[in-house]
């Protein structure tokens, strides 16, 4: 691998599909960077599990830090709320920015470092509760944001013949990279030493995004790998099985128009839906385990197992979305997400353990595996050109998901853990019935399609 970018002088030819869409054929990734493309799957993938730990691994370290700062309890699970907030309302202006080339990639992760390091000193140094919404809520949610975007949409651009695998791979670091933190949080960290440990973690964490990010690259708009023809089946079983199921944007949509659509509105509910509830079940499922009896090893053992399946689920759901399609998996998410809410519930209620662990599990598995099918789903649907920005609108989601945290301690005061669960479960079937009306944009409804006696133009511009 090497950091020095190589400006391409390889000749390269443009040539348009059926439905008029570009593509750019000719450079190989190593003309346009100096190094193969798998390294904008390696990278992304570091630089997402050096954000993960501020949500995943954050409810871990509340009894230390009501402690020892005297916070309420309830701040906590607001604070996640408010960086839940900031780390999707910065995924569309980002987007905007990265598009127009105003914030090259490498500075978005730069960006993001810094409000990394800025969260954890906040969380270990200050002096009252406000400054550490400020750090950690705002500062670190918008780092965050900025490192998420700009990996899940790198990965995109790099493979936009089978994303699917590799999304969920990059997407899925968001998750388990939290793991040694939720032990660290819990098992290492304490009144006596909770100022050192939070800042080692965020001087290392910072350290692993700016470092990723140093290397990072964006291929030129429309481009399609020299090895796999967009304008017949290509030879790789691989890439002809997933673009066979999850065939490309008919043009690369700009953001109005995929607004336009309306698949970005049915986008964006079902993610607000899912994510508030896998949120909800991260910030609430410490609680019941405690509630039910088990002991707090046992339940952050519960919680790393629902973070490595989260995590694992979006690469093995991106590569089953490659194979059987997006629709049809994010379809069967939405309801294993929603099978699992009255699982874990219920196994708490009976105090069974090894059910505990499983639901758990199966909660982690579907509370991932939404957010790499709506990444690629919106690539396969309008076009990797504007998907910075056009995900950038779908994630924008999670400025509502995120009260799952917030909202979720107002219905656990109403109605009870068990209560809260049930409506978080029925909330995930519903999500699951408003996926059922998502269809690609700009193409002919099944049944009916005719024939077009246009011949498929392979002449270049």
């Amino acid at each position: 691998m090497t950091t020095t970018d190589l400006p391409t002088t390889v000749p390269y030819r443009e040539v348009t599909d059926a439905n008029g869409r570009t593509y750019r054929l000719g450079e190989t990734d190593i003309d346009i960077m100096g190094r193969k493309r798998k390294w904008m799957v390696i990278l992304p993938w570091v630089g997402m599990m050096g954000i993960s730990s501020a949500e995943y691994a954050f409810a871990s370290a509340e009894d230390t830090l009501h402690t020892a700062h005297h916070w309420a309890s309830g701040h906590i699970f607001w604070m996640m709320t408010v960086w839940v907030f900031f780390q999707a309302s910065v995924a569309f202006p980002a987007g905007r920015l990265r598009e127009s080339g105003r914030l090259p990639a490498r500075w978005a992760m730069m960006l993001g470092s810094a409000g990394t390091l800025l969260g954890y000193l906040s969380l270990a140094y200050a002096p009252h509760v406000v400054f550490a919404y400020i750090g950690f809520s705002m500062f670190s949610g918008m780092g965050a944001g900025m490192v998420y975007a700009t990996c899940v949409n790198m990965v995109g651009k790099w493979y936009p013949e089978r994303r699917g695998g590799k999304t969920g791979f990059v997407n899925g670091g968001f998750a388990y990279g939290s793991v040694p933190f939720v032990f660290i949080f819990t098992g290492v960290m304490d009144l006596s030493n909770f100022r050192t440990v939070l800042l080692m973690v965020g001087l290392f964490l910072a350290a692993v995004v700016a470092v990723a990010g140093l290397f990072f690259k964006d291929p030129p708009k429309n481009w399609w790998p020299a090895d796999v023809d967009p304008l017949n089946p290509p030879d790789d079983p691989r890439a002809r099985r997933s673009l066979e199921k999850n065939p490309p944007a008919v043009k690369q949509y700009s953001p109005m128009e995929a607004w336009k659509t309306g698949r970005v509105a049915l986008m964006w509910f079902c993610l607000a839906c899912t994510s508030g509830v896998n949120i909800f079940g991260i910030a609430f499922q410490v609680d019941i385990g405690k509630e039910a009896g088990f002991a707090s090893g046992i339940v952050a053992t519960a919680m790393s197992l629902k973070a490595i399946v989260n995590g694992t689920g979006r690469g093995v759901i991106g590569w089953l979305s490659d194979r059987f399609g997006r629709k049809r998996c994010l379809l069967n998410v939405c309801v294993i997400l929603g099978l699992a809410q009255f699982g874990l519930i219920w196994s708490a209620n009976t105090q069974n353990l090894p059910l505990f662990l499983f639901f758990s599990a199966v909660s982690g598995f579907g509370g991932g595996a939404i957010f790499p099918m709506f990444a690629a789903l919106t690539a396969d649907y309008f076009g990797e050109n504007n998907n910075a920005t056009n995900y950038g609108m779908v994630y924008s989601s999670k400025l509502v998901s995120g009260l799952g945290a917030g909202m979720g301690a107002v219905v656990v005061g109403a109605w009870g853990h068990t209560g809260a669960f049930i409506l978080a479960g029925s909330i995930s079937f519903f999500a699951g019935f408003v996926a059922l009306f998502l269809t690609p944009p700009g193409r002919p409804k099944r049944g009916k399609i005719t024939p077009n006696p246009q011949p498929i133009s392979r002449d270049a511009h």
